[in-house]
């Protein structure tokens, strides 16, 4: 008996014993553990019926993945939607990555084998999160947990007050309580107006929530130091449910999405209002004066936030707002279009925000570091890190701004170009010379600091 012989059999003794419905945009490894439950079985109990190709993906500690993905050949499929009672149609609709194949995984040689290939589900559709159980159990009867791809700006579930969290991280946690934070759940629905005012502007919802996602992320990592800030520590006791304690940096790393979404949809708009161009324009002198989080759009951000003292802050803070302020006085300058230039609305890969599968394996790691002296950094003042990075990207956006520097009389075209790459050397000379302070101030040696460095301080200290 051949294997798909062999599976088809099975499927004939399931089909009609019970129905298994999908979930929208559920993964398909969500819904084999659905139909293992409803039969009272393990999910393990069912992979022998099909023939996998690789190992199910795992995380360092060797826990299995909860965002796992599954993908299938046109016989695995057909096995699939026989063993649910679910015609193929349905399921191609309702998951995501029903049709979504790869190389050799139905190639004729084996096209009668139900085959499959693990993957994990971000890197296949897209940001996979848990699904509320209470809405599971309402449609399809199972109390059990669903994981399903759901963008950031997605995860409120209006019914039951809940924050569907990442599925892809090392946590046992699936949602946040945000019974206590009705400010969050209005803001899921503040961001389909804002979504569609993005669409009106021809930009795309996505870039616009993600820019501003970064924005106030960065914000974040920074805002345990800021004296007048109570509204997010407050927020954070109440989606954790008091539980926050001496474990500040694991919540702040499992809650930090649901805390922030009031102000990064509040941000989001706030970048699409009419008029904010012209502010960045303003404060810019035309484009004549250095970039900064200065002047009237600065302040205009802390109001939108809810925080008027926010403005200077944003001043010394750089990343993604000073990017997006200079993306937008390029385009006003009226240069021509530059291939390397992705627009305002692009966040550069250095300025992404990290997951929370990765500040929490961040924090692993320097747990496990301990006091062996390799977490320097950690010991340097927030306010010293934001100081360098803002030196860092300001040379960047002084750099990028040099593409297109040649256009005019060649006299000024050498001068404007000759002044800008002598202010961003000047700009990574500060940063260098701060960054060797402060490894040296935390500890590192200062011999080792010349080396890595190419500093001569003792030529220094002669003069």
């Amino acid at each position: 008996m051949t294997d798909r012989e062999s599976a088809e059999r099975l499927a004939e003794r399931c089909e009609g014993i019970l129905r298994i419905p999908p979930l929208a945009a559920e993964t398909t490894w969500s819904l084999i553990c659905r139909l293992a439950d409803g039969y009272g079985q393990e999910p393990s109990c069912l992979l022998g019926h099909w023939r996998w190709e690789n190992h199910q993906p795992r995380h360092p500690g060797g826990a299995p993945r909860a965002d796992t993905e599954v993908l299938l050949s046109a016989a695995g499929r057909a096995l699939l939607a026989r063993l649910c009672g679910i015609d193929e149609e349905t399921l191609r609709h309702a998951l995501p990555s029903w049709e979504h194949e790869e190389d050799g995984l139905s190639s004729p040689a084996k096209a009668d084998a139900p085959q499959a290939l693990w993957r994990a589900g971000s890197a296949v559709i897209g940001p996979v999160a848990f699904g509320c159980r209470l809405c599971t159990g309402r449609r399809t009867g199972q109390s059990v947990r669903v994981v399903r791809y759901a963008e950031r700006w997605e995860r409120v579930c209006g019914r039951h007050r809940r924050w569907l969290l990442d599925a892809d991280a090392d946590q046992p946690l699936e949602n946040l309580d945000l019974r206590g934070s009705p400010e969050t759940v209005a803001a899921q629905r503040r961001w389909g107006a804002v979504g569609r005012r993005a669409q009106r502007a021809g930009v795309e919802p996505g870039k616009v929530f993600a820019l501003a996602r970064a924005v106030v992320c960065r914000w974040w990592e920074h805002s345990l130091h800021w004296e007048q800030e109570e509204m997010w520590p407050h927020r954070l006791q109440q989606v954790s449910c008091g539980k926050v304690g001496g474990d500040v940096e694991r919540w702040r790393a499992v809650a930090r999405d649901a805390v922030i979404f009031p102000e990064v949809v509040a941000v989001a708009g706030a970048l699409l209002d009419r008029g904010v161009e012209e502010l960045v324009w303003t404060d810019s002198g035309a484009g004549q004066r250095p970039l900064t989080g200065e002047g009237h759009f600065g302040r205009y951000l802390g109001e939108r936030v809810g925080r008027p003292w926010l403005g200077p802050l944003v001043a010394a803070d750089g990343g993604p707002v000073i990017t997006w302020k200079a993306a937008v006085i390029r385009r006003r300058r009226g240069k021509p279009v530059d291939p390397y230039d992705a627009g305002p609305w692009q966040v550069r890969a250095d300025q992404q925000p990290p997951t929370m599968a990765a500040l929490l394996r961040e924090q692993t790691r320097e747990k496990t570091a301990g006091g062996s002296g390799t977490n320097w950094r950690s010991t340097v003042s927030p306010e010293q890190r934001m100081f360098i990075t803002s030196l860092i990207e300001a040379a960047q956006e002084q750099l990028l701004q040099l593409r297109g520097a040649h256009q005019g009389r060649t006299a000024d075209a050498a001068r404007l170009l000759l002044q800008r790459l002598s202010h961003s050397i000047d700009l990574l000379d500060q940063a260098l010379r701060e960054t060797a302070l402060a490894a040296v101030n935390a500890g590192v040696t200062l011999h080792d600091v010349e080396q890595w460095a190419g500093l001569d301080t003792a030529d220094e200290d002669d003069e």
